[in-house]
């Protein structure tokens, strides 16, 4: 299903579940850092390996099955995707950094930590305990791609004015990386009718998803361990 169509720019916690499944009622196959705990074909490894040799990334093998591409992992590479793929389109979902940073800290980064400190009390099973995938190998993977290493790194993660800069800068790179033709700004709690014009889709009936708010991230990681 390669070449990739869309890309998203925006980092996690900015609206990026709800755009995966919006996508994937226009049309396409979208790709988000939950197909690496769901897809049994995605593969960890690949990004890791991709962080370290950008230049002999397969990126028509590893996006084999999906026509955009969203969140983290595929965020840190969006510059090298757009390379690859130049005709696609790119949707950068943006918030107040205020907010962004809370909501990272209440779920990203608390679920890193809880991971963490399960693989080094030898309990891997639990460490991500709805997935079949590898928990040192997706911690691996994370502690390269999602934003430096930052969620893993709680004394980094706690400059909260260096993290929020960084998120800010970010947003401020893909604007000035993206031909304006080809870039959507897309504020978190937007509906349809911008995305569609700029995808060249019609209006579905149905409203919006609104999806992986931070109690629905927060249920999804930690419902096995709240059964036990």
């Amino acid at each position: 299903m390669a070449p990739l169509e869309v890309i998203g720019g925006g980092f996690g916690r900015t609206g990026t579940e709800s755009l995966r499944t919006a996508l994937n009622m226009l049309g396409y196959n979208t790709h988000h850092m939950l197909m690496l705990f769901e897809d049994p074909e995605q593969d960890p490894e690949d990004f890791t390996n991709a962080f370290h040799n950008r230049d002999q990334a397969d990126w028509d093998r590893i996006y084999k099955n999906y026509s955009a591409a969203v969140d983290w992992p595929s965020v840190t590479f969006y510059k090298d995707l757009l390379k690859k793929y130049p005709d696609a389109k790119v949707v950068l979902t943006v918030r107040d950094a205020d907010s962004w940073y809370k909501s990272a800290k209440n779920t990203i980064f608390e679920t890193a930590k809880r991971t963490k400190a399960e693989i080094a009390n030898n309990n891997e099973k639990q460490a991500i305990s709805f997935t079949k995938k590898d928990p040192v190998k997706l911690l691996e993977m994370a502690s390269l791609v999602c934003l430096d290493g930052v969620f893993n790194d709680e004394e980094r993660f706690s400059d909260e004015e260096k993290v929020k800069q960084m998120f800010i800068d970010h947003n401020e790179e893909v604007k000035r990386t993206v031909p304006p033709d080809q870039l959507l700004v897309m504020e978190l709690g937007e509906g349809w009718n911008r995305l569609c014009a700029f995808l060249g889709k019609e209006v579905p009936k149905e409203p919006y998803p609104r999806s992986n708010s931070t109690e629905q991230f927060k249920q999804r990681f930690t419902q096995d361990m709240d059964c036990k």
